[in-house]
């Protein structure tokens, strides 16, 4: 029997680009290295996948980090870079990001219902401002592979513990296929997403674009 299977039952209400803001919680250097769910590249990759996917996707984003001041250290800075006009709310201390009125105020100002979130480390950063917004009426999915922590027990428990309290557990190959539905809209700029972000992808990408090219000759 899955660990995973929950008795509460959550409907397929899919993610809607127009409804939906994307929460980059504790990506902070120092916590870096407590990542150990999945080796160190893959994790960098897919949080930057998950940040491609949000600019692509033109949704707003909002970071915040815990005590950066700490051994925490500061938010990693190619999504810094991205998302240079985003709401930047640096925590003197709350745990749980949605204790802090700034980050709150934020989430609400945009006005959307529906509410990405990855961050470092699952079970805390991640789980606890998740748990918060269900009970606030938000509609959570988790971008798992954009989220990690010290080991496969830790994350599993807050998968579950998550799960349980109505949040949706995605990938970001998932998240970026739900906000897209169809593949005629912007089929070059989308295919073009996938080669950059998907290495698994990209010979597809390379081979639909030989024929493409082949066939207008």
């Amino acid at each position: 029997m899955s660990i995973f299977k929950s008795e509460s039952k959550v409907g397929y209400n899919r993610l809607n680009k127009d409804d939906a803001v994307v929460l980059f919680v504790d990506h902070q250097s120092g916590l870096l290295s407590l990542c150990r769910d999945m080796p160190a590249a893959d994790f960098k990759n897919n949080v930057m996948a998950m940040a491609k996917i949000t600019d692509y996707f033109d949704l707003p984003a909002i970071m915040t980090t815990s005590f950066e001041q700490g051994p925490n250290g500061p938010m990693i800075p190619e999504l810094k870079e991205m998302f240079s006009d985003a709401p930047y709310i640096a925590r003197p201390g709350q745990i749980n990001a949605w204790d802090n009125k700034d980050f709150v105020k934020a989430v609400k100002d945009t006005g959307r219902k529906q509410i990405i979130i990855a961050g470092i480390v699952t079970e805390v950063c991640v789980a606890f401002p998740a748990l918060s917004a269900l009970a606030e009426g938000y509609e959570v999915f988790v971008v798992t592979d954009a989220s990690g922590t010290t080991n496969d027990m830790a994350r599993n428990a807050a998968w579950l513990r998550m799960q349980q309290s109505g949040a949706q557990l995605i990938n970001w190959f998932a998240m970026m296929n739900e906000l897209r539905r169809d593949w005629r809209e912007d089929m070059e700029g989308y295919t073009n997403l996938f080669h950059e972000i998907c290495p698994e992808y990209a010979p597809l990408i390379d081979s639909y674009n030989a024929l493409s090219k082949g066939s207008k000759k």
